[in-house]
């Protein structure tokens, strides 16, 4: 399905060149349209990271939903899974994050949640479009009709609250010296109160957002500050967050990083000793390491890819019924909690673990080695060079050499005019010679 406004995640572009208020404003009066079901008063949430584009994309928004008769409620800061959680919560009818995630401050977005806080489906984001190059006018609300907006306070509260819960009732973290980088972004308020009162010693930094800091040399994304500040405070464990907080990775008390596929391991294992994981397996993407898959194989676990974003783990995830899936970024689904990614959800998890253990971060977070993995990428101007015979007679020859001893990933980018080639395997030199013998025909069609 060819989409001119939706992307895998939202709408999403340059501020003020692709997100502009005239678009914002038209997507407030189609999703409202699109979501008003039924006579009662509607009601749409919306939350936002702390971009300085923020106050300017929620004000057009508001005008959009209110002209059409939309009640809005406000929330301010507050991370993409907290909106989702409180769209649901609160009974609205939608729910409206305000984030380019992990991008810079000069980029972002509009997520949309459905009432039950699930991300809209391509159905219900086809009707959107179809509304947002027509003419509204005609729909437009009445003037006694006109909604209303307001700003609600306690919504931090909410979020902190629930997040606790996922944890059992008397979990504390008491002794635990934690750091955590809000990477300037939507959860530098309520991650760091979240583990304080948890009992942990709580050292924040990315804790102080000004507008165009989103994400700058802090973060999931860029964790090398944290990894120092770790080894500077000898903290037990780092948290890094990114911009809206549905991602997060760790860091060891080492100051050594641990991604995501770690991540999940250490999940996974977890809840198949509590006897709650809800299928035998996991789901994660394509680029998830090899290690993971066989790690997971040695615990009677499969693991099932799908294409990269969290988007399609989350759609396989409810298909089939698992409970746990991610990315090797950091994305952390963990159904039984959230309907998409919660980076600080997943953080307690994992501290939750840590703390039965009893043993280093450095010792728990460590399930696999992962095997060498190298990615390299060839840019082309035009045609589609994984078509040509070439290219496919230099993969067959690739995956022949690799035999069971590793994988191949060859994908077009979804962003730019790029391949991306990608392998792994047990032997770094055999890997890094099939990926460039694949390279060296990608270039050559292109």
């Amino acid at each position: 399905m060819t989409r001119k406004y939706f992307g895998t995640d939202g709408i999403r572009g340059r501020a003020n060149g692709v997100i502009t208020p005239e678009l914002a404003l038209r997507v407030g009066m189609a999703a409202g349209l699109v979501f008003q079901r039924g006579e009662h008063r509607h009601r749409v949430v919306i939350g936002k990271d702390t971009r300085l584009s923020g106050y300017m994309i929620e004000n057009a928004l508001v005008a959009g939903f209110t002209s059409v008769g939309m009640d809005v409620l406000l929330l301010g800061p507050m991370p993409t899974p907290a909106v989702a959680m409180l769209t649901h919560s609160m009974r609205a009818d939608l729910g409206v994050m305000i984030s380019a995630s992990h991008n810079p401050f000069d980029d972002n977005g509009i997520k949309l949640f459905g009432p039950d806080g699930y991300k809209l489906s391509d159905v219900i984001e086809a009707e959107i479009e179809e509304l947002l190059d027509g003419d509204m006018s005609a729909r437009l609300a009445a003037p006694t009709k006109i909604g209303r907006a307001k700003r609600v306070e306690s919504v931090h509260a909410r979020y902190i609250e629930f997040a606790k819960r996922t944890l059992p009732r008397n979990q504390s973290f008491d002794g635990i010296r934690v750091v955590v980088d809000c990477a300037n972004g939507a959860a530098y308020r309520v991650a760091p109160e979240a583990l304080w009162e948890l009992g942990c010693d709580v050292v924040t930094i990315g804790d102080q957002p000004d507008g165009f800091n989103i994400n700058r040399e802090v973060g999931s994304t860029s964790p090398e500050a944290l990894m120092a500040k770790v080894r500077e405070v000898r903290a037990d464990i780092g948290i890094a967050l990114d911009g809206d907080a549905d991602r997060v990775l760790i860091v060891d008390e080492k100051g050594h990083l641990v991604d995501g596929d770690q991540l999940m391991a250490v999940v996974a294992e977890s809840f198949m000793q509590d006897g709650r994981l809800s299928r035998n397996g996991v789901v994660a993407t394509v680029m998830s390491n090899l290690g993971l898959e066989r790690y997971f194989q040695s615990l009677g676990l499969s693991l099932e890819r799908t294409a990269v974003g969290d988007r399609y783990v989350l759609e396989h995830m409810r298909a089939h019924g698992f409970n746990v899936g991610g990315e090797q970024s950091g994305h952390i689904i963990l159904s039984d909690y959230s309907t998409t990614g919660d980076g600080l959800v997943a953080a307690l998890q994992v501290l939750a673990v840590v703390q039965r253990f009893g043993r280093p971060v450095s010792e728990v977070c460590h399930r696999f080695d992962p095997l060498p993995q190298i990615l390299k990428n060839v840019r082309y101007r035009a045609g589609k060079p994984l078509e040509t015979d070439s290219v496919r007679q230099a993969i067959a020859a690739a995956e022949l050499k690799l035999n069971s001893h590793g994988r191949l990933l060859i994908r077009p980018s979804g962003t730019e005019p790029v391949i991306r080639v990608m392998g792994e395997g047990d032997d770094r030199d055999l890997v890094e010679a099939v990926v460039n013998d694949v390279v060296e025909a990608v270039a050559a069609a292109a």
